[in-house]
């Protein structure tokens, strides 16, 4: 089995969506449960393109093509309308209003639900309302917010004070894209401000640990 894991950890770092998906399968018609293949499948590679990223070798292409085989994998270990076994937290994450770039949130979106956290896609050009209204009903740990066009800094800036009037100040906003990681959590008014999707996932990380 552990030949096995190994080879679905490469296949996803490969980018192969056939192979990966191939060898989930195998894997749990040898009895292996879904959350076992998420712990020590994707999970260990995800972890090794965080490493790769902090060493300098960040690459966006190999990135994206891990993140849509994770996304396949994902598909079939927990189909849509299924339970699937999240063991962590809520994020609602979104590119807001103004801004229709999407890339940076897929690669977040692909990242956290790799590392078993339950996202809520707000999509793009999103209104602040719609923001908020999702962060009111799902009651997350925190928000990310991807920006690729500084138009949307204002934005940005008002989202902490939208929480704080409906009660919502516990929960934390993140911050990244390149419009945004050039900032300060100070100047776009809040918690973090992420370089890469994996330093969000740390922040996360950090966040779920202090909660335990």
């Amino acid at each position: 089995m552990k030949a096995q894991m190994n080879s679905l950890v490469a296949a996803i770092l490969e980018g192969d969506c056939g192979e990966s998906v191939l060898q989930v399968e195998q894997l749990r018609a040898g009895g292996v449960t879904s959350q076992h293949i998420v712990m020590h499948g994707i999970e260990p590679a995800m972890s090794a393109l965080d490493s790769k990223c902090t060493l300098e070798q960040f690459n966006l292409l190999e990135i994206m093509l891990a993140g849509r085989a994770v996304t396949e994998v994902m598909k079939l270990l927990y189909p849509i309308g299924s339970a699937a076994a999240v063991t962590k937290a809520t994020v609602v994450i979104a590119s807001l209003e103004g801004d229709v770039h999407d890339l940076g949130k897929n690669i977040l979106k692909m990242v956290l639900s790799g590392s078993r956290y339950r996202v809520v896609d707000c999509g793009k050009d999103c209104p602040l309302p719609k923001l908020i209204e999702a962060v009111e009903k799902e009651q997350p740990l925190a928000i990310g917010i991807s920006g690729l066009i500084t138009h949307i800094i204002p934005l940005v800036r008002q989202v902490k004070d939208l929480l704080r009037l409906r009660g919502l100040e516990q929960v934390k906003v993140m911050a990244g894209g390149a419009a945004l990681k050039q900032s300060s959590p100070d100047k776009l008014n809040v918690d973090f401000v992420a370089e890469s999707a994996f330093d969000s996932l740390h922040y996360l990380e950090a966040l779920a640990g202090e909660g335990q």
